[in-house]
């Protein structure tokens, strides 16, 4: 029996090794972890799609993608056929977005934010969202957070705010957390839910995603 393919695509500044906990059937799943390319800040999103594609070899794969690399999932299955779209701690479409990123959008206020120190940012993010576990938290995100050029940055979070599909991506299946802070629960419908999962839950809830994610693709 062939092995059905599936491609993993990381979150914005994320490696593959978010992906690492995961486990899926080896002798149903034959498993590939893109990693992002380097980007031209004059490119615009569906360019960079088109140079992701190139990294995908398999006709009619699975697509599994993490925050904006769920975005990235959504627009590759526009261009070619997949058998499923995945995405987890993403959005469907804009309308999906919180009013602050639709704000940053009209405004470019999104221009303004100090991306220059992303380390600085992830510690101040680790110190508001987390408990007595502080520190095992920032060596996790010292390990999967890993891309911090500035003009990566720069580039993803233009991408992100200025993200307007042609249309909404229904038949994606999508997961979320109700704690997701960037991408906040009560604005999405039709999600499976994970309680409590916040944005990084990829990692941090990767006990969920074992029991649960190979009954997803196989539904």
């Amino acid at each position: 029996m062939n092995k059905i393919p599936i491609y993993f695509i990381p979150g914005m500044c994320s490696n593959s090794a978010i992906f690492e906990r995961i486990h899926l059937n080896p002798d149903l799943f034959e498993c590939y972890y893109l990693e992002w390319l380097p980007v031209d800040h004059l490119e615009n999103l569906n360019n960079y799609v088109d140079r992701m594609i190139k990294e995908i070899t398999h006709p009619n794969p699975i697509l599994i993608g993490v925050s904006f690399g769920g975005i990235i999932a959504q627009e590759i299955s526009k261009k070619i056929t997949v058998r499923k779209t995945i995405i987890i701690s993403s959005a469907r479409s804009n309308k999906e977005y919180p009013p602050l990123y639709k704000f940053a959008k009209y405004t470019k206020a999104y221009k303004l934010l100090p991306t220059g120190n992303l380390t600085k940012l992830i510690k101040q993010y680790v110190h508001i969202t987390t408990d007595a576990s502080k520190q095992s938290r920032m060596e996790l995100y010292d390990r999967y957070i890993t891309i911090r050029d500035k003009n990566y940055i720069d580039w993803c979070i233009r991408e992100i705010v200025n993200w307007n599909p042609s249309s909404d991506f229904k038949d994606t299946i999508q997961i979320q957390g109700t704690k997701d802070e960037l991408f906040p629960f009560k604005y999405v419908k039709n999600a499976i839910s994970i309680p409590k999962g916040n944005h990084a839950m990829i990692f941090l809830k990767y006990k969920w995603f074992n029991d649960n994610l190979e009954k997803i693709i196989l539904k």
